[in-house]
């Protein structure tokens, strides 16, 4: 009988734990879906071991978390580029949502599932339509995902009006609560597209199941102008009037904030995903993640969706978030390597609540890793690995992934996954084929 059902050895640990331990020619020790034991590679040659994954001198990490996207949007990657958001959300984005299906949903979600595996991510949040699609994908891949139904004002290509909205997503919520790796949140869109009652009801039913609540807040100029014209006041002020902020509540974006916003999203315990690219391509500007982190919020990091960034890859995305910030600044010291590497890790894992069980390498938590292949040349030689992590590897570069216990990912050749066929059904769904 096995001591250990999988060993990933000979490599470089960086467990993203909270003293930032590192341990050189490293083991982490799978048994089920837990990780049991992590230390020297040494400590485990007499251990009886099921299978192993050697990391030939590369790096063992926690898979990478994205905060926030629209997977589906894979189906529309490119359709509708270098417009304002204004334009491409209501214009192109929309009108082509509004011929979505169940099967075109699943479709696309399963193709972004393929993508971030294939680069390095092990879990990512979700907001779109037919989300019961996502959520099947998400277990029908071996991902792990939070996702929920967009909730908002007008009626919806999937549920149509907003009381079927919320009986959708709670429908959503009794079907796969007990599953492993799915998490159902309460997802109203904005608050310029839903009214006060709207973002009550969803702040409600998110405390009833404890669940996360997940809103666009302040991404860009305009939005907050509108609020202001509408409310009198910030996007941020008018959430906390009316009593929807709280520690479970993941705010978007938050591109444009006061002083008063920044200390209410502190007060209130509130996180924040952080969407870089998708900010600079469609030009909402820089959000100010550096004020936010030295205030005390927790921030995380995500891609947003495939047309506003066109693509999936969180490495990308941490060498974008890093250096974004210091040229805004002109501070080169702003945003350094391991911070932002958190922000993809272990803070992304305590803005989606999930921090107890994923997002570092600790002994109990879920075995959600991945192993980089550092053998290359633009990955020689290695000083130092955060800085290697964010500005030299890309999603290319990842050679391994486990989640939840289970190999997803060997030699760079998806374990479960057919990727011809995931590609062959979004172009038939697309009319691309």
């Amino acid at each position: 009988m096995t001591d250990i059902d999988i060993l990933v050895t000979g490599g470089t640990v960086v467990t993203m734990d909270a003293g930032d331990t590192i341990i050189k020619d490293g083991a982490v020790a799978i048994i089920k879906d837990a990780i049991a034991d992590i230390g020297p590679a040494g400590g485990f040659r007499d251990r009886r071991v099921a299978r192993t994954i050697d990391a030939n001198g590369g790096i063992i990490m926690p898979g990478l978390i994205n905060t926030h996207t629209h997977a589906s949007m894979t189906c529309f990657r490119g359709l509708a580029d270098d417009l304002d958001l204004a334009t491409w959300l209501n214009d192109h984005i929309f009108p082509a949502e509004a011929r979505l299906t169940h099967e075109m949903v699943y479709a696309g979600a399963m193709l972004a599932c393929a993508e971030m595996i294939l680069s390095g991510t092990t879990c990512f949040k979700d907001m779109y339509l037919f989300e019961d699609a996502v959520a099947q994908a998400v277990h029908d891949s071996g991902m792990r995902g939070v996702v929920g139904e967009v909730l908002y004002d007008f009626p919806s290509p999937n549920y149509g009006p907003i009381e079927q909205g919320f009986a959708y997503t709670e429908d959503l919520i009794l079907k796969w609560r007990d599953h492993p790796r799915v998490t159902i949140a309460v997802e109203p869109h904005s608050p310029y597209l839903c009214a006060p009652e709207l973002l009550l009801r969803s702040a409600r039913l998110s405390d009833r199941y404890n669940i996360p609540l997940v809103i666009h807040v302040s991404e860009t100029e305009d939005e907050v102008a509108q609020m202001k014209t509408r409310y009198n006041r910030t996007p941020v002020a008018h959430l906390a009037d009316i009593g929807v902020l709280s520690p479970r509540l993941v705010a978007c974006h938050c591109v444009v904030l006061s002083g008063q916003d920044i200390d209410l999203l502190k007060a209130h315990d509130v996180k924040v995903s952080h969407n870089p690219e998708s900010n600079m391509k469609l030009a909402s500007g820089i959000a100010p993640v550096p004020e936010l982190i030295n205030a005390g919020v927790c921030v995380g990091l995500g891609t947003d969706g495939c047309t506003s960034n066109n693509n999936l890859d969180m490495f990308a995305e941490m060498d974008t978030a890093a250096k974004i910030h210091k040229v805004s600044r002109m501070d080169p010291t702003v945003m350094d390597a391991r911070t932002v590497l958190r922000m993809a890790t272990i803070e992304a894992a305590k803005v989606l609540g999930l921090g107890n069980i994923t997002g570092s390498l600790e002994k109990g938590k879920r075995a959600d890793l991945i192993v980089i292949d550092t053998n290359k040349p633009h990955l020689t030689p290695m000083y130092n690995v955060y800085s290697h992590l964010v500005y030299a590897v890309g999603g290319g570069d990842v050679a391994a992934s486990v989640i939840n216990g289970r190999v997803v990912m060997e030699d760079r050749r998806p374990t479960g996954l057919d990727l011809e066929k995931i590609i062959s059904e979004v172009n038939r769904c697309t009319g691309c084929a």
